[in-house]
């Protein structure tokens, strides 16, 4: 079995049936939308396919691939997991178990600026791993919060052939794009709807609900150093200090258009902790 469901289907490039302000604060770390998102996500899933989760398989569920830090759809697929187990819970079946496609390698490209052959390009060049056995005879629900290309699906789908997992597949989206008449660069247009800069930066981060994903912590590092000082002012300093300890964690530390900023962390006495 592989099967796709998207609750929101994008037309157009003007009118939506999800708000774009709600998706960009989502995007950069506030996870009152994460859980919003997936309990909408959930609702409309169910609604038209009880039937497949219905069987008696165990349910695997998994975000769109990371290495160490997590992504904006590592937290949508956090809590649609809690509202599928508590589902699965109302009808006697056992709870489904989070799971993740590792990957080796990152970059700093602006992702939602490429076409379906670029983004394709990109992660082609990354490395990954799955653990088949523990797949194995499961139903394994994918989880991302947009279509645009289908790059991401494609990739996945070559790592489950390459593996020859052999499980049931369900790919899961908050959001798709159906009209492909318009330019995939349109992801950007949501991303960065309402933050658009470090001043909404550091009101994202000031939010009690905020925690960091792989898109905020690598806009952050990228910022110019006034910026980026500037920045550091305004945040509390333990979130400085979580920024150094996950840029060292995903090996941002390594890549050059980080190294300043991560410079200036460790010299600023922002970070305590070795």
């Amino acid at each position: 079995m592989n099967k796709r469901y998207s609750l929101h289907h994008i037309h157009s490039e003007d009118e939506f049936t999800f708000s774009p302000a709600e998706y960009s604060y989502f995007k950069y770390g506030v996870t009152s939308y994460a859980e919003k998102f997936a309990k909408e996500l959930f609702e409309g899933f169910i609604t038209e396919n009880s039937q497949l989760l219905d069987l008696n398989e165990e349910i695997v569920v998994l975000p769109s691939p990371y290495m160490a830090i997590p992504t904006a759809s590592n937290f949508l697929c956090f809590y649609f997991k809690k509202y599928l187990d508590f589902y699965l819970f109302q009808k006697g079946k056992r709870s489904s178990v989070l799971s993740k496609i590792n990957r080796n390698h990152t970059y700093i490209t602006d992702y939602g600026n490429l076409n379906f052959e670029e983004r394709k390009s990109l992660i082609s060049n990354d490395t990954y791993y799955i653990d088949k056995d523990f797949l194995r005879g499961k139903v394994c629900i994918f989880i991302d919060d947009i279509k645009i290309t289908g790059s991401h699906e494609y990739t996945v789908n070559k790592i489950l052939e390459q593996y020859q997992v052999d499980a049931d597949f369900i790919f899961l989206y908050y959001a798709e794009l159906i009209n492909f008449n318009l330019d995939p660069t349109i992801e950007n247009f949501f991303n960065y709807y309402a933050v658009k800069n470090h001043e909404d930066i550091i009101e994202v981060m000031s939010k009690s609900d905020f925690q960091f994903n792989t898109r905020i912590v690598k806009y952050i590092l990228g910022l110019e150093s006034s910026k980026f000082e500037y920045l550091s002012s305004k945040v509390k300093r333990e979130q400085m200090d979580d920024l150094l300890e996950l840029a060292i964690s995903n090996n941002y530390h390594l890549i050059k258009e980080y190294e300043n900023n991560i410079n200036i962390l460790t010299q600023t006495e922002l970070y305590y902790g070795y």
